[in-house]
């Protein structure tokens, strides 16, 4: 059965001019949707993306690619990069360099549990 693809479009909220250069540096939480990084992150847990932070190999990302935001591990291959989804159902997406990456997951949490809570950087 192949599940349907959702697209949920990621918008500035009418940002102050002033403010704007160090928003952008701020952290911010997304919920997990969809079940493509599974089963290290399943549908309703919350991330949290720190837009500066250090993307390694292996590290979880949010990029964007191809005009939309996804959310994959980032993998050395060859002299690139690649996108990978934990699920193998999904296709992995290969990138030259990070300028795609836009955020590293450092936290995650589930919603209701306060010791449901992993860090993936100290």
């Amino acid at each position: 059965m192949t599940q349907a693809r959702r697209t949920i479009p990621i918008h500035p909220q009418g940002i102050e001019p002033e403010l704007e250069a160090c928003s952008s540096a701020e952290p911010f939480a997304l919920m997990v949707l969809g079940d493509s990084m599974e089963p290290e992150f399943v549908e309703g847990e919350v991330i949290l993306i720190e837009p500066e932070g250090l993307a390694t190999d292996g590290s979880f990302v949010l990029a964007q690619l191809d005009g939309e935001w996804i959310f994959r591990q980032l993998v050395r291959h060859g002299a690139g990069w690649r996108l990978q989804a934990l699920n193998q159902a999904y296709p992995a997406a290969d990138i030259a360099g990070l300028d795609a990456v836009k955020g590293v997951i450092i936290q995650k949490s589930r919603p209701g549990t306060r010791r449901a809570t992993k860090r993936y950087v100290e």
